[in-house]
């Protein structure tokens, strides 16, 4: 009996360090590789959990998917709706006997999980989107420290050296011999360039997708970029002032693990200093806002988050679509969010920045905020979406109780001739 694999994309849209695609590849006598749209429903109001910015990102990144797995005689079928329907109707048309696919442990998915282990047809899941792998960890998961500072502690004492990546597949094995239609619509709209984003994502360079993430962290290393991070990235505008690697890690068209490899490759060619060690607690910082579902899962999503009390949280909506428009009355919250919708990215500072502003001084829900930032961040992950949010607002595992930022002082110490201001305002 030939073993007949569905390898269903999620957010791992890459071919190298893709340890279950490898698996897949090495073990399947048919593989099918498989990516489901999510129906792009309204999640509040008239906001689409998708927006522009991340459907063209996304589309970017699954042009160059499809491409990659030509070139290896394969190819990505593309299907939108409900995923378990999905996978049901097409395992019926090509007998599978195993579904593979990535692991992510935040509600909606998890749902997705069951329902999909409920077909009654083999699945295996591999956890792949962090930098550490989850048997390295000197703790259970369970009783994780709450507090990031104790986790890293425990973390930086064991001294984890990040794995290698694992391979490309050498080849892939052939498609289902079904009547299968592979096409898909592989254009995206070129009308939403503005000259001052920060990630031009429809200049070719920026572009979503395997090849433009692995030609970025080149050329970020090659340009030494790691040595001077740490005095840049709080900066609020530019191409180099950050890493940039996070709307690629977001899709996963490149491995957290890999980028953690190749910085500690950079630190024994040329040195290792303080900026370059702050990449890693960056992305250790990521590591550990997906760590923390495995303790709290769907409490990380009620209303209160981690706290006790069940608070009455207000909710203006009158200042949330003044907020949403860059209307507030505050240039560098204006300024911020009109850069948010009009590029679909924001430096991590005026994330915060305007995440305060929002719940402290518009008396908003913190949840209809994060919904925006979904819809809009080509960058958005789940994980790190949360934990923010619920880090600004003082309901997640921070014990300082929130983040409420005084905008004047913001505005003198990032912004302090109006440059920002200016770029997005006039």
């Amino acid at each position: 009996m030939k073993n007949i694999t569905i390898y269903c994309f999620r957010n791992d849209l890459r071919l190298f360090d893709n340890t279950a695609f490898l698996k897949a590849s090495l073990e399947s006598d048919v593989l099918l590789p498989l990516f489901c749209h999510p129906d792009n429903q309204s999640i509040y109001k008239n906001i689409q959990r998708v927006g522009i910015h991340r459907q063209t990102f996304l589309r970017q990144a699954l042009n160059q998917l499809k491409e990659n797995l030509k070139s290896h005689n394969s190819d990505l079928l593309e299907v939108h709706g409900n995923i378990c329907e999905q996978i049901k109707k097409i395992s019926e048309v090509i007998g599978a006997t195993k579904i593979i696919f990535e692991k992510i442990i935040s509600p909606e998915e998890q749902d997705e999980e069951i329902s999909i282990r409920s077909l009654g047809i083999p699945v295996e899941t591999f956890w792949q989107s962090s930098m550490i792998d989850l048997k390295e960890l000197p703790f259970d998961l369970k009783n994780m420290p709450d507090i990031f500072t104790e986790f890293r502690k425990l973390i930086e004492s064991k001294k984890i050296i990040v794995k290698a990546p694992t391979p490309l597949p050498e080849k892939l094995p052939p498609l289902p011999d079904k009547n299968i239609e592979f096409s898909s619509n592989t254009n995206f709209p070129t009308s939403l360039k503005y000259k001052h984003a920060s990630f031009p994502y429809l200049e070719n360079q920026f572009h979503g997708g395997e090849k433009n993430a692995l030609a970025h962290l080149e050329n970020y290393l090659l340009q030494k970029l790691p040595h001077t991070y740490k005095e840049t990235r709080n900066q609020l505008f530019g191409v180099n002032f950050s890493t940039k690697f996070s709307p690629w890690l977001s899709l996963g068209s490149i491995s957290a693990r890999y980028i953690a490899f190749r910085i500690k490759e950079f630190e024994d060619q040329h040195g290792a200093n303080e900026s370059s060690y702050w990449i890693w607690f960056e992305l250790l910082w990521r590591d550990y806002f997906r760590f923390i579902h495995f303790k709290f899962g769907k409490k990380l999503y009620s209303k209160n988050g981690l706290s006790n009390n069940n608070n009455l949280i207000n909710h203006n909506d009158e200042n949330f679509n003044k907020w949403i428009q860059g209307e507030t009355g505050n240039d560098l919250i204006d300024a911020g969010m009109k850069e948010l919708r009009f590029t679909g990215y924001l430096s991590n500072r005026m994330r915060q920045i305007v995440a305060s502003y929002l719940i402290y001084d518009l008396s908003c829900d913190w949840r209809k905020g994060a919904l925006w930032f979904e819809s809009q961040l080509i960058d958005y992950d789940v994980y790190s979406n949360q934990g923010n949010w619920l880090y600004i607002a003082g309901l997640g595992t921070d014990p300082r109780g929130g983040r409420k930022f005084n905008t004047k002082k913001q505005n003198l110490e990032y912004d302090p001739n109006n440059t920002y201001k200016k770029m997005w305002l006039n």
